[in-house]
């Protein structure tokens, strides 16, 4: 079964055909970094524009890098929550025209699953049920993902992770996104440099990052602006009591839950201390752990048409009433 994915969930246009869930045949992705980067942020109307511009040619690219037709596919799966309103629109209209002009069944998929989804795009791929931890600019989640559904374990009270970093960037005048920023300066600092606070320890499965970044804030204020190997150390230490809750309340999850195999996705998770601390933590804890490569953690097509495959396979609905859902929860 081959199953076009569509996603517009936020600030990349991106299509992509996937086979019985697993085979990639093509994948395209057009970033809008270049346009908001400077505004130091996603812009809603913006995002939702280009959407209109990229949506089409991007659909046509993926087609044509699966050397098959649009008449062809067997089913259209896009994103239709959560996310930017506007954006969902573009996507989930350009979906409901290309069904019902070649007769095909569409159906709508939960962003989230796409990522909780996209390590099974990897040739190690992880088997049901798995504990799910979704990092990225919007969510912050721990999910339970089991054959008949998803149990949400755990989620931030405030900011997500992902956010966390892009304001934190923000105040020290890094690039949008600055998530790769301070990752790759990071890499040259003291993580142990400043004791950062982590918030909720204990058997808390939430999630708090707010207090985080009023502390990056105040020691700016008391030690001033940083660069250099100060700038670097910074960073280091931010990241990681980011990284150091995430991968401890990950691994806590499923314990808890009985669960033996871990899965790290979401944009955060190409971050390379994540992806490096919790792997090697769940090993310690004796788990399986899954990582998609960083491609597969941001936004992407690919995801959504495997989501797409496994909605199918439970018998989701399909049909021309697909709605954009800015705030759909998957569990």
């Amino acid at each position: 079964m081959r199953i076009l994915g569509i996603e517009t969930s936020c600030d990349e246009t991106a299509a992509a055909v996937v086979e019985d869930g697993r085979r990639v045949l093509s994948d395209v992705v057009s970033t809008q970094i270049e346009i908001h980067r400077r505004w130091g942020g996603v812009i809603p109307e913006l995002a939702s524009r280009n959407h209109l511009l990229q949506a089409l040619p991007v659909v046509d690219e993926a087609l044509a890098g699966a050397k098959v037709s649009l008449g062809e596919v067997d089913a259209i799966a896009v994103t239709a929550g959560p996310g930017l309103i506007g954006a969902l629109l573009v996507g989930v209209q350009l979906a409901k025209s290309l069904a019902l002009a070649v007769g095909k069944p569409l159906v709508a998929v939960n962003h989230l699953e796409g990522h909780l989804l996209a390590a099974r795009l990897e040739e190690r791929a992880p088997e049901l049920p798995f504990l799910g931890l979704v990092v990225s600019g919007g969510h912050t989640s721990l999910y339970e993902v089991r054959a008949d559904g998803y149990r949400l374990l755990g989620a931030t009270r405030d900011d997500a992770a992902g956010e966390a970093y892009d304001k934190v960037g923000k105040l020290l005048g890094l690039p949008y996104p600055a998530g790769r920023e301070i990752d790759a300066l990071a890499q040259k600092g003291d993580r142990e440099a400043i004791r950062f606070p982590r918030a909720l320890p204990g058997d808390n499965l939430e999630f708090s990052f707010s207090g985080l970044k009023t502390s990056v804030l105040h020691h700016v204020q008391a030690h001033g602006m940083p660069s250099g190997q100060a700038l670097a150390d910074l960073c280091a230490s931010f990241q990681e009591a980011v990284c150091d809750v995430l991968s401890k309340k990950a691994i806590q999850a499923a314990r808890g839950s009985g669960l033996s195999r871990l899965v790290l996705c979401g944009g955060v998770a190409a971050n390379s201390r994540l992806r490096a601390l919790t792997t090697a933590r769940a090993q310690s804890a004796g788990l399986e752990v899954f990582v998609p490569r960083p491609r597969y953690c941001t936004d992407n097509g690919a995801m959504i048409a495997a989501a797409g495959f496994h909605a199918l396979q439970r018998g989701a609905p399909t049909g021309l009433s697909v709605k954009a859902n800015a705030g759909w929860r998957l569990a």
